[in-house]
């Protein structure tokens, strides 16, 4: 025997049961479910090909880890016992041709697919309908009592429904925690500035585990069935399938995404089919079970030491896995934000090879404790952008180098700063920051800003790439030649695109500053601004006193329009375009318009106005339009198929009118003024 042989076998067992002892009596795992997979793979490889290291204390013997301190322990008559994995289209051709020659059949196999919810096994015992007991599957053979725990599950039902259950009826399951409801636990949780969930079944397993179990009552858990154990005086039906659907009549919650297939083409078919809309369903699954629904072959079948012969669990691609934070390096965003984004040692998960990692801003980079030499687990789930959900602090090396965020930018060495109450620290550059030029034209030419038809995000691009446009001013300084000889341009087009920059420089006061991109400065506050200040001047020298006495400008806002006026680089930008013909009609002081300090609501479709048309001639008129009916609200416009909004307005007795009765207000309104 090879003497390496088996120094490997006694630390892969090491590694494992460090593994089983950390994801199941503490709850905090530290590695991916993927590198569990390959330790546990690797181990069972060298076991089967050195049959004289095989133990019976191996962790490929035994489904779990230790029972957790503080339960009761539950010993369970029929075993909880794993599945195998299948990571290949060839593992499931190696499947299927198994259970064919156990069975001694070349005919196509009836499957029972489940979607492989990512949560935590239980079982459920059910006397004369009454639940009595809850337990999780701890090491197959004995679990942890969790009974007043489950009990406050909604999907669980305490009594069966209707009749014909057994006297005695075990069901197996997994309890499980919604995307939706681990996002807002893991809000909630860093509000208050506690520790938050790596992913969604850590969140599950913590739940259940707590002592208390008014605790797991406030956590969003929920249930599917996915099999019976021992089951004493009745009869089941003779499919796996059928057995579901019997406990769905009886309460239980089944898995909607369930269906039964011919055959391994059947099984290949709804493994890809699931693995598109993977994604889109409201929970985690990490693939897909796979069962022969014939009861009487599942029996025939039987088991191995530690899983059933008759069932699989064919993996998706791990979402999760671990590399190096190789070094850290600094993105400036369109409004200046600095984003630090992990250099990683490449790393193959969510199908793609993955270098590069968000570690989004200063708070999440604390919270992980994140330093550059750090081993890192990496998720990639569909399209989002890869991210860094924990540091293996176990494997952090001597030379590890802190995080430090630049004190400035990157890209155009302006100062940055990190305001009070934020959590993100921004490049104070403004105009002047090539790494905020681009979006920031292609913001001023857009529709409710200064409207330059047929400048497109490709073509500002384009022109910032080949040094047209170091400027907002630089736009109204283009030489047609130029511009005709860039690509897919040619003279007519243009020309065409000449007169609409040049038609653009009428514009008006509130677009104007719209269209600087001012922080939270947006198509109303714009209007407020305008209508307060009348003059742009007179705008340059408030205070921020004098900022926050116009309508729903707060302190916060006002610091931003302060801070862009204070930069003697911005306050040049602005004279450039004014030099370069941009100009709108001087605004009259206005008295009290016809529905100052009125708020009105747009709900539906409207047919004889565009909705930003009939918002643009309410507030010309001094309404505030909102985006939500209150107490606060004077009146609502509903147009067709108007719904939530049009009910609570008329719960609350708020006057409401159709468009016609809206257009004749508004006509009869803008006479007045």
């Amino acid at each position: 025997m090879d003497l390496f042989v088996a120094e490997e076998v006694d630390a892969l067992r090491a590694e494992i049961e460090e593994h089983n002892y950390r994801y199941y009596v503490l709850d905090d795992p530290n590695v991916p479910d993927a590198h569990y997979d390959r330790l546990m793979t690797r181990l069972r490889e060298l076991e089967a090909e050195h049959p004289e290291l095989q133990s019976p204390d191996s962790p490929t013997q035994r489904v779990g880890g230790k029972a957790a301190k503080g339960f009761s322990q539950v010993a369970h008559e029929v075993p909880m016992l794993s599945l195998d994995n299948a990571f290949s289209e060839e593992d499931m051709q190696g499947f299927n041709r198994r259970v064919q020659d156990w069975l001694n059949s070349s005919g196509e196999i009836e499957f029972a697919c489940e979607p492989k919810l990512d949560g935590i096994a239980v079982s459920l015992l059910y006397v004369d309908g009454v639940l009595v007991r809850g337990a999780t599957r701890g090491d197959g053979t004995t679990g942890e009592d969790i009974t007043a725990n489950v009990r406050t599950i909604p999907s669980i039902p305490l009594r069966l429904r209707g009749r014909g259950y057994p006297a005695e009826l075990e069901v197996r399951g997994e309890i499980y925690m919604p995307k939706d409801g681990f996002n807002a636990l893991n809000e909630k949780a860093a509000g208050a500035g506690e520790k938050t969930f790596v992913n969604p079944r850590n969140a599950a397993a913590g739940s259940l585990r707590q002592l208390d179990a008014s605790m797991t009552a406030q956590r969003p858990l929920q249930m599917c069935c996915y099999a019976v154990g021992a089951v004493k005086g009745g009869e089941l039906p003779s499919t796996h399938s059928d057995i579901l659907d019997r406990l769905h009549s009886w309460g239980l919650r089944i898995n909607a995404e369930s269906k039964v297939v011919q055959g391994l083409d059947g099984c290949l078919a709804y493994y890809q089919q699931l693995l598109e809309k993977r994604e889109d369903l409201a929970y985690d699954i990490d693939g897909i079970v796979f069962k022969v629904n014939d009861i009487a072959f599942q029996k025939r079948l039987g088991f191995v030491s530690r899983a059933p012969r008759w069932a699989i669990a064919h993996k998706f691609p791990a979402q999760e896995e671990m590399t190096v934070l190789q070094d850290v390096e600094f993105q400036v965003g369109r409004t200046g934000v600095l984003t630090p984004v992990a250099r990683l040692q490449p790393v193959f998960v969510g199908g793609v090879t993955v270098s590069n990692a968000t570690l989004h801003n200063a708070d999440e980079i604390e919270r992980l404790q994140a330093r550059v030499g750090d081993t890192v687990i990496v998720r990639r789930a569909g399209d989002v952008i890869p991210q860094v959900v924990r540091v293996v602090l176990e494997k952090r090396p001597a030379d590890a180098r802190e995080i430090v965020f630049p004190s400035a930018c990157p890209v155009c060495q302006s100062d940055v700063e990190r305001l009070p109450g934020e959590a993100v620290t921004r490049c104070t550059g403004g105009l002047v920051c090539g790494a905020q030029r681009k979006e920031l034209i292609k913001h001023f030419a857009s529709r409710k800003a200064m409207d330059i038809d047929g400048l497109g995000d490709k073509l500002v691009e384009q022109m910032v790439d080949e040094g047209m446009i170091a400027d907002l001013a630089d736009l109204f300084h283009l030489q047609l030649d130029a511009v005709a000889d860039m690509d897919r341009m040619g003279p007519k087009s243009a020309e065409n695109l000449l007169a609409a920059i040049e038609k653009s420089k009428q514009t008006t006061l509130p677009r104007f500053l719209f269209a600087l991109g001012i922080r939270e400065v947006g198509e109303a506050t714009a209007l407020s601004l305008a209508r307060h200040f009348i003059d742009i001047h007179a705008l340059f020298d408030a205070d921020d006193n004098a900022l926050q006495e116009v309508e729903d400008i707060g302190p916060i806002v006002a610091g931003h329009i302060c801070h862009f006026m204070q930069q003697a680089a911005n306050l040049a930008s602005i004279d450039a375009l004014i030099d370069a013909g941009v100009q709108w009609p001087a605004i009259e002081p206005a008295g009290e318009q016809p529905l100052s300090g009125q708020t009105v609501v747009l709900t539906g479709k409207l047919e004889l106005f565009s909705r930003s048309e009939a918002k643009q001639r309410l507030q010309n008129l001094g309404a505030k339009v909102a985006g939500s009916v209150s107490a606060n609200t004077d009146w609502v416009v509903a147009g067709l198929g108007a719904g939530s909004k049009l009910k609570k307005a008329t719960e609350l007795a708020i006057e409401v009118l159709d468009e016609q009765q809206f257009a004749e207000r508004l006509a009869q309104l803008e006479g007045q003024s």
